[in-house]
């Protein structure tokens, strides 16, 4: 018998302001056409003023503890993605701890950008692995919109608010391929791209600083490292595409979605897409996307999945995993 991390819940959260193209036409030399042909985004969300990056993630989490069957404190862990915590300090992830109300365990965050969730799933799965948690809630959230030049139109267009969230729970497996859970993890970073995306802000300069980004070379990192990252973690699961039921990569351009799917000889019928509804919502896109893609019915209990992410550092990974 071989231990899995195994999905038991699932659940997301979204601001209420609805954003969509035509918004920025008021501000900038941009229109809907220009915005959906290089990126294929139509519409995001930002938050409120009452709302936080803590605030989304617990409600993502209490979403995917209702969906698992599960209370606070039957949580081990709390693991929250995130680039914008609300506070330098305390973590985001103790906020989380506090507002569910969970009197035990532990929390903290990881920093990996839009390849944030990524890292903490790996993270995850190595807790439940070791013994040192049985049950660890993983989340991604994002406010973006408060990092945001909004007179630099290549990249305040791109970026969305929300969050996502999911329960893995230790599970005996038989040890092989059809296992439900995590099957393979693989991390990567490069700190000499660091200038590619980045912010200009934090202790050294006293400020919180806005979101720049060479985006033409994002993307030529991008196709190249996300199906590269996929297929490693393809070959250390002993599964190849052919196998697979779904890509859910981090949404953050169509065109990249599309060249990854292509390079890893998947089609678009095989990807969950939604970055045409939330833009780039960064460590949130993955499990906004798990979660949407459980509520329209496309993933179900047993698909194999492949999900794969690249952000700022850079820093990029994939997570092979049956449902």
């Amino acid at each position: 018998m071989t231990l899995r991390a195994v999905v038991k819940g699932v659940g997301h959260y979204l601001p209420v302001r609805i954003v969509e193209n035509a918004e920025f036409e008021a501000t900038l030399d941009t229109n809907d056409e220009w915005i959906r042909a290089r990126s294929g985004i139509e519409r995001r969300h930002f938050v409120g003023p009452d709302e936080t990056t803590a605030s989304m993630a617990t409600s993502a989490a209490q979403d995917a503890l209702e969906m698992a069957g599960l209370k606070p404190d039957d949580i081990d862990a709390v693991i929250v993605a995130t680039s914008t915590a609300d506070l330098t300090f305390p973590s985001a992830a103790t906020m989380v701890q506090a507002q569910l109300g969970m009197k035990r365990g532990f929390a903290f965050d990881i920093q990996a950008v839009c390849a944030g969730f990524i890292f903490a799933l790996s993270n995850a799965n190595a807790l439940i692995l070791s013994g040192q948690a049985k049950r660890v809630l993983v989340i991604g959230a994002e406010t973006f919109s408060r990092i945001m030049d909004w007179t630099d139109r290549g990249t305040c267009v791109l970026f969305g608010d929300g969050a996502g969230a999911l329960v893995l729970e230790a599970q005996e497996e038989a040890g092989s391929t059809a296992d439900r859970g995590i099957l393979s993890t693989d991390l990567n970073s490069d700190g000499t791209q660091r200038d590619l995306l980045y912010v200009d802000g934090g202790t050294s300069t006293g400020t919180t600083g806005y979101l720049r980004m060479q985006g033409n070379q994002v993307f030529r990192h991008a196709v190249e490292k996300l199906s590269q990252t996929a297929t490693t973690a393809m070959e250390i699961a002993g599964v190849s595409s052919t196998d697979i039921d779904w890509v859910v990569p981090h949404q953050a351009n169509i065109r990249i979605i599309q060249g990854t799917a292509k390079k890893l000889g998947l089609p678009m019928e095989k990807v969950v897409v939604t970055v045409q509804d939330h833009g780039n919502t960064s460590a949130a896109s993955i499990p906004l996307a798990l979660s949407v893609g459980v509520a329209r019915g496309q993933i179900k209990q047993g698909d194999l999945i492949v999900t794969e992410a690249i952000g700022g550092g850079l820093a990029w990974g994939a997570v092979v995993l049956r449902w």
